[in-house]
């Protein structure tokens, strides 16, 4: 919004003074299995690139002298500040706390490609709550010893310990978001949402990416290139990884009762489409944890070639794009 206001503000006087003047391990590999995804929002080059564009259409038409086209000129520039404003708003659909409820020194231990992770990160995200990530190394762990936990994700929160993806975000709406619902209904189709992301979808995702050798590579080469591994390890994971978590899919499909393992995808992701009913979001015209739930788990294979299969042969593309926008950039603090 900031941005659009200061366009707005730059843009329409520029024009109209140019009007006016004539100027011009199996259960270890299972947690580091996803690829992060890779978005970025583009709304600054637009806006630029917009406002030049009707700027010099102004300084154009003044020069030929029609009072007319002048004018269309300038209508044509405050449409544009209206469409870019469109834009922007989207692209910063976040939903910032009030500084005092905003926790103050946040850490994540995780595994980059964990989807566990993934899914606290999107809550972070998306309420812009400031934080910083240690990458966990899953062989050795060294990063965790303190902890009576050996699991990620673990986040610290003005050193209180908060463990478990869904209580860690229970936890967090508790003391952040102060959310005091009447809509009971609403409150039971969120929490039945959320179960079923870590009861089935999550279960769907490791079949998928390890379909077949070319996809098992695929996904660790992102593993190896961005966790935390000595480059001993980098070698012997990405291919002994690969090989060894392509047969543990075929035990996971089994386990899982599932015999088609892109059918089951497509057949989640259309599940989650139906349940939007129509709606924006789960949460109606904001996301809710639900919402952050599904994209959260979903954002590191949206750019595999699995998760480009999802989008492209199920409905589940136009709501994830949404997501992207409303979460939007992370708010990672970069050491």
């Amino acid at each position: 919004m900031r941005r659009a206001s200061t366009l707005a503000s730059s843009v329409v006087p520029r024009v109209l003074l140019s009007a006016q003047d004539g100027v011009t391990t199996a259960a270890v590999l299972q947690h580091r299995i996803f690829q992060a995804a890779l978005y970025r929002t583009t709304s600054s080059a637009v806006a630029q690139s917009t406002s030049r564009r009707w700027y010099s259409t102004a300084l154009r038409s003044f020069s030929v002298g029609s009072a007319k086209t002048v004018s269309l000129s300038i209508a044509g520039a405050l449409f544009s500040v209206a469409a870019v404003t469109s834009v922007s708003e989207e692209v910063l659909a976040k939903e910032p706390l009030p500084p005092d409820l905003v926790p103050k020194d946040v850490v994540l231990y995780q595994y980059e490609a964990c989807p566990f992770c993934n899914k606290v990160k999107a809550f972070l995200d998306y309420y812009d709550i400031p934080y910083k990530i240690v990458e966990v190394n899953p062989l050795s762990k060294k990063e965790i010893k303190w902890s009576d936990y050996k699991k990620v994700p673990i986040l610290m929160v003005n050193d209180e310990q908060l463990v478990d993806s869904s209580d860690i975000i229970d936890k967090l709406s508790d003391k952040i978001l102060q959310k005091k619902s009447v809509d009971s209904a609403s409150d039971d189709e969120e929490r039945k949402w959320r179960q079923w992301v870590d009861n089935h979808l999550v279960h769907v995702l490791s079949p998928n990416i390890y379909r077949n050798t070319s996809e098992a590579l695929e996904s660790f080469d992102y593993i190896t290139s961005n966790g935390n591994f000595s480059y001993t390890e980098k070698l012997t994971v990405k291919y002994a990884g690969a090989a060894a978590m392509y047969f543990v899919s075929k035990k996971l499909k089994k386990k899982y009762n599932i015999t088609d393992e892109r059918a089951a995808l497509y057949e989640a992701a259309e599940t989650w489409v139906d349940g939007l009913n129509g709606r924006e979001f789960l949460g109606g015209s904001k996301p809710n944890l639900a919402d952050l739930a599904v994209f959260g788990v979903l954002r590191p294979i949206r750019y595999l070639k699995s998760g480009r299969d999802m989008v492209e042969n199920t409905r589940i593309g136009e709501w994830y794009t949404k997501m992207e926008n409303s979460v939007g950039e992370s708010s990672r603090i970069k050491a």
